[in-house]
């Protein structure tokens, strides 16, 4: 009998596979679509691990049921790129971060194919290759002439790591999202020039879609507050004996006549001025340690508050009441106006501050008899202390207050958002140079579509400097250029300025671009990727788009935030049919080490995947052991000893497939085995569609426990359709060895294009059932009856049975004894 060699099928089908072409799919098929993607890796040098095989055992496994269904199924793959792990080795090993990206590239492909992933690489896309980042410039440009495109100068997220600006997303917990262990330093904030995406102008657009996605809950929430829409006021407090006003929001305007004091961000920018002589030094000194500081140690609750008088007081506008100005770093200048109206009887922090520095606490809201005693109140209530809106609900009351800012000009109802626009300059080397070109006596010039690319030049030091630039500004033949403003052509300064009235000194922007811009197109891109002539043609959108499913771990907001962001202006571009590119998101779990811990080079508990597959479990086994390990939403953990239970498993498949294909085949009906045939199919295709791997592998091996079971009875021609439905519903998880057993069947025709078994209700159930009958405890004999029997009708049939009769010696039995359903025992003394 064959043995099971993983080694030796896998590889045989998936040169099959890669020869054929089969995956690749059709773009406006008479089929329905079925659009699936991962969310598209970063090519590391470490490559895949055993982690990194579980999204894409998901993808492929759903991609082959889909097919097998009939659909026309797209399941592409590409790579992010751009990125600074590329560009850190470059600086460490003087190796181009193209040459390194290509051999990584090479390696994460060769992973794939070894998996056996039905990938259709003709659709492969390479986010740092000029044909692909080209468009994300063009995409620039047309977000800038839409005015969705900004620079400004703020205080921005340092890393000292990296010497690059970072997102506020790409901040937690006071460090890089690329450097959060215990020992890496927080970040710090400098004041730089920076490119922005208007992504607030599109804040209420993606809140109004999020309850409508097919998404997790909790992805949602996490976007949901991330935007953080608040509805309120913005009022002006005029700041005393001066022309300057302070504007502070609040979503709680009813409160206004408990305000005792404001309370301005260290980064405010009237901060410093507003210090009197004798505060002068102590404001000065307070701002300084304060922007040190990351928002996460300023916004800590347990943080005792600080804060400094300015010596400045400001009006309130309700009651003329003079309040104190302070400065406290509890108060963050990136959100809202950067600075607060304090109202201390009914806010935690305001009240702990008060009671630090013994500033007044007014009490506007009457608090109801329950809490009395409990300290801040912040609920609702009738007014108190409030002139003439005394009495009023103060649900009702904020819309009168607010009515009376505004006949008065002191203020206007506002809604804002904790969300801040997209940061996307990048002071490093690998990334999409951003199509600027600053000229002289002209500003900033967009570079004209039939430019692009504007290429990343070949550098000998990739090593930023530190300085708040990239290494791109040391390029002066490529960053310092005469540029022509009707034609938008270049050349190098020192070349000379070439004739003409249209050329002007000029210098090219030196930032690249984050690299989650070149990520939140490439969905797109996928339907048309070798398109040269436009990013994709909005009719191959229309049939492609929106994703069937995207499946995922990683990127709980940005990345979903901003390829939602893209979408919604390219909506209104008329570039595509739907404001939302993701129809439903599966949000998976993740794998760790042996040990319990996060899989890690560092930690050295990393599994290679291809080392797995050469110890001779094969890939089938892989992938079918990571869908097994429970639901692929929750976080499993890595384990040596149970993908040798899964293998074990497999090679009892394969076993019994050799077994029949050896015996002789009787004409023999059984319908136990109709009926658990079609319990099977209905118990499995079900859990596939509910994404419930680890409930399918486990009816299947429930299914090849009760064939052994039922294979001692001999193997009848019946079997041929029962191990075919095996095949093909292990097949989407096991791929290779479905092909060959598929094959070994008999099947001239390939199993990607066998139409799923379908399952008959009325077939669920057998008409009969098989009776063991024992006589002391040992098998005697086995009757086929009506399910429907009665006991005692099995009783007699039992006793009657010719070898029965044989082992009785015509003595009487002792005892009868009938387990429904399943056996009868014959006690003879």
């Amino acid at each position: 009998m064959r043995r099971y060699n993983p080694s030796e099928i896998e590889p045989k089908w998936q040169e099959i596979w890669a020869k054929d072409n089969r995956y690749q799919a059709s773009d406006f098929s008479d089929q329905q679509k079925f659009y699936i993607s991962c969310m598209f890796p970063y090519p590391s040098g470490a490559g895949m691990h055993v982690g990194h095989v579980m999204e894409h055992s998901i993808v492929d496994a759903v991609a082959r049921f889909q097919r097998a269904h009939g659909k026309n199924v797209m399941n592409p793959m590409g790579w992010d790129s751009f990125g600074l792990p590329a560009e850190n080795y470059a600086i460490k090993t003087g190796k181009s971060p193209q040459e390194t990206t290509a051999t990584n590239i090479a390696n994460f492909t060769n992973q794939l194919r070894r998996m056996g992933a039905s990938i259709d690489w003709s659709r492969e896309v390479n986010t740092s290759d000029p044909e692909y980042y080209k468009w994300t410039q063009w995409i620039f440009t047309e977000f800038y002439k839409r005015g969705l495109v900004y620079q400004k100068e703020s205080l921005q997220w340092w890393c000292t790591i990296d010497k690059t600006v970072l997102a506020n997303e790409q901040v937690i917990n006071g460090k890089s999202w690329r450097h959060d262990g215990p020992d890496d330093p927080l970040v710090i904030k400098k004041p730089m020039k920076q490119w922005f995406f208007k992504i607030t102008e599109y804040a209420d657009a993606l809140l109004e879609e999020i309850p409508d996605l097919n998404w997790p809950e909790k992805i949602k929430t996490a976007q949901t507050n991330w935007i953080g829409r608040s509805e309120g006021a913005e009022i002006q407090f005029t700041v005393e004996g001066s022309d300057d006003m302070i504007t502070v929001f609040s979503t709680r305007p009813d409160t206004l006549f408990g305000a005792t004091f404001l309370v301005l961000a260290p980064e405010h920018p009237l901060a410093r001025s507003l210090a009197q002589a004798k505060t002068q030094v102590a404001v000065d000194t307070y701002i300084d340690e304060a922007v040190k500081k990351s928002e996460i140690e300023r916004q800590a609750g347990d943080k005792e508050k600080t804060g400094v008088f300015t010596g400045s007081y400001a009006i309130n506008p309700v009651n003329g009441e003079k309040v104190p100005i302070w400065i406290a770093d509890y108060v963050l200048g990136g959100y809202g106006t950067g600075a607060i109206m304090a109202v201390p009887a009914h806010d935690e922090r305001d009240f702990a501050f008060a009671e630090k520095y013994e500033l007044p606490i007014v009490r506007v809201i009457e608090t109801p008899e329950n809490e009395a005693g409990t300290g801040v109140y912040h609920g609702e209530g009738p007014l108190v202390n409030s002139g003439q809106f005394d009495g009023m609900a103060s649900s009702s009351a904020r819309e009168k207050i607010v009515a009376w800012l505004e006949q008065q000009g002191l203020g206007e109802g506002k809604v804002t958002y904790k969300m801040r626009d997209w940061l996307i300059s990048r002071q490093r080397y690998w990334g999409a140079p951003i199509p600027i070109v600053h000229v002289k006596d002209h500003g900033p010039v967009v570079i004209p579509a039939h430019q692009l690319p504007v290429l990343l030049p070949e550098v000998e030091d990739y090593a930023p400097k530190g300085d708040g630039k990239s290494v791109l500004g040391a390029e002066e033949d490529w960053a310092h250029i005469w540029y022509n403003m009707t034609t938008g052509a270049s050349v190098s300064f020192s070349a000379g300025k070439p004739d003409g009235d249209d050329w002007h000194e000029a210098h090219r922007e030196t930032d690249t671009m984050d690299g989650y811009a070149c990520s939140s197109w490439y969905l797109l891109r996928y339907a048309d990727p070798h398109n040269d002539q436009q990013a994709w043609s909005p009719e191959k959108a229309t049939y492609w788009m929106p994703l069937d499913m995207y499946v995922g771990g990683d990127h709980a907001v940005a990345h979903l935030l901003y390829v939602r962001f893209w979408n919604h202006v390219f909506y209104d571009m008329g570039l595509v049919p739907t404001k939302e590119p993701v129809g439903r998101l599966v949000y998976h779990g993740l794998i760790g080490a042996e040990d319990g811990r996060k899989m890690s080079k560092s930690l050295g508990n990393v599994v290679d995947p291809l080392e797995v597959i050469d110890q001779g479990y094969g890939a089938d086994a892989l992938r079918t052991f990571e869908l097994f390990l429970g639901p692929i939403n929750e976080n499993s953990n890595w384990s040596s000893r149970g993908i040798a239970g899964v293998y074990r498993f497999l090679n009892r498949v394969w076993t019994l497939t050799q077994e029949y294909a050896e015996a002789e085949k009787t004409d023999t009906e059984s319908a136990e085995l109709r009926a658990l045939t079609h319990r099977t199919i209905k118990k499995v295709t079900n859990d596939y569609r509910r994404l419930s791997f680890n409930t399918a592998i486990a009816s299947l091996m429930e299914y090849v426990n009760e064939l052994y079971k039922l294979k001692v009875d001999g193997f009848s021609s019946q079997w041929q359709q029962s191990l075919e439905v095996l095949v093909q519903l292990l097949a989407p998880i096991a791929p290779h060895i479905g092909a060959e057993l598929w094959q070994q069947l008999g099947n001239d025709t390939s199993l990607d294009t066998a139409a799923w078994p379908v399952w008959d209700d009325a077939l669920l159930v057998a008409d009969t059932m098989t009776i063991i009958v024992q006589v002391n405890g040992k098998l005697r004999a086995k009757l086929e009856v009506a399910t429907d029997a009665r006991e005692d009708d099995i009783k007699t049939a039992a006793l009657a049975e010719g070898n029965v009769v044989k082992f009785l010696e015509n003595k009487q039995p002792a005892k009868v004894i009938y387990i429904p359903g399943r056996l009868v025992n014959i006690v003879v003394k």
